[in-house]
C-alpha cells in the first residue's frame, strides 16, 4: 500500500458520541470537552450559558462522530492557530484519503451574544468563510496567541470556550523546532500548513484529534459499573464498552433518549472498561 500523503478528494460520512472511565468535572456549571492528540491531551470548558448556538453546535458534531478518531488537525500557524473541525481520513487501515467533515449547515455568529470573550491565548473559536459573519458550520481554531484583533473583523470570531488543562500541548505548538517534533507540510489548497509528526510524513503521521465529551459519569457501585449521561430526545443513545485501546467497541445497551439523565448498569465487568455513548442521528 502507498501510505503517502495526498491532497483531499472525496467526501464520506459517519456517526458517534463520548468516552470517559470517569469524570472529576461532574459537579461544574459548563461543559467540559477532551481533545487527544497523539502529543498529549488538551481539556475545554465550553461557555453553554453565553454561546448556546454556538457551543450546542459543536456537541452536535461530537454527538455523531465527526470529531472521531480519524479526525485531524489540518492547519498549524505557529504562535496564531491551530484549526480543526475540516478533514478526516477515510479507510484509513487500507487506502487512507483525506475527506471533509459533514456539516449540518451554517449558524448564526454569536461573538456579540451574552458576555463577550477576546480571541486571546487558549479560547477556541469558530472558524468561517471569509468575509461572511454567519458561514460558521464544523470548523473550530484554538488561539496560540493573542489574536484579540479578530474580534473586530466581520463581526467578530465567536470565543465559545477555553483552555483548562494542556497548555503544554498548546506550547508545542508554538516551538516549531526539530527536537520538538512537529513539522510543516504542504499538500495546497486547504492543506498549505498541515502539521504532521515526521519529516517524511505518511497518514499515520498527521495530528489526530479524537474530542469527547466530559460530561458522561461513571461509577462503581459494588462490583458494577453505572454509567449516566444527559440522554439526546427521541434518539437511540446506544451505550458502548471497550476493554481495550485502540477502542473495539461493543454494544452494552439501547435506550431511546428524553433529554432526561440516563443511567444503566454494566454488572460485573471481568475487566476494567472504557465507556461511550453513541447517538444514531
Amino acid at each position: 500500500m502507498n501510505n503517502s500523503l495526498r491532497a483531499p478528494g472525496v467526501k464520506t460520512l459517519f456517526l458517534l458520541f463520548l468516552l470517559l472511565l470517569s469524570s472529576t468535572f461532574a459537579t461544574h456549571a459548563g461543559t467540559f470537552v477532551q481533545f487527544r492528540l497523539p502529543i498529549g491531551d488538551i481539556e475545554v470548558e465550553l461557555y453553554n450559558q453565553d454561546k448556546p448556538v454556538t457551543v450546542q453546535n459543536f456537541i452536535r458534531y461530537i454527538q455523531s462522530d465527526r470529531y472521531t478518531t480519524n479526525h485531524v488537525i489540518h492547519r498549524w500557524d505557529p504562535n496564531f492557530v491551530i484549526q480543526g473541525g475540516g478533514f478526516f481520513i477515510t479507510n484509513r487501515t487500507t487506502s487512507p484519503s483525506f475527506a471533509s467533515v459533514p456539516t449540518f449547515g451554517t449558524i448564526t455568529n454569536e461573538y456579540s451574544v451574552g458576555a463577550t470573550y477576546s480571541n486571546t491565548y487558549g479560547t477556541i473559536a469558530m472558524a468561517r468563510v471569509g468575509g461572511q459573519t454567519n458561514s460558521a458550520t464544523s470548523q473550530w481554531f484554538i488561539n496560540l496567541g493573542n489574536n484579540s484583533f479578530l474580534d473586530n473583523v466581520d463581526g467578530g470570531f465567536t470565543v465559545f470556550g477555553r483552555v483548562i488543562r494542556g497548555f503544554d500541548v498548546l506550547e508545542r505548538f508554538n516551538t516549531p523546532t526539530l527536537e520538538n517534533g512537529i513539522f510543516l507540510a504542504n499538500l495546497g489548497g486547504a492543506l498549505t500548513e498541515l502539521p504532521v509528526l515526521s519529516q517524511s510524513p505518511t497518514y499515520n503521521d498527521l495530528v489526530y484529534v479524537d474530542i469527547t465529551l466530559l460530561n458522561v459519569k461513571v461509577v462503581r457501585v459494588g462490583n458494577d459499573s453505572q454509567i449516566s449521561w444527559n440522554s439526546v430526545t427521541g434518539k437511540q443513545n446506544i451505550v458502548e464498552y471497550t476493554a481495550v485501546l485502540p477502542p473495539n467497541w461493543q454494544t452494552l445497551t439501547t435506550v431511546t433518549g428524553d433529554g432526561a439523565t440516563k443511567t444503566v448498569t454494566d454488572a460485573n465487568p471481568a475487566t476494567r472498561r472504557f465507556y461511550r455513548v453513541r447517538v444514531a442521528y
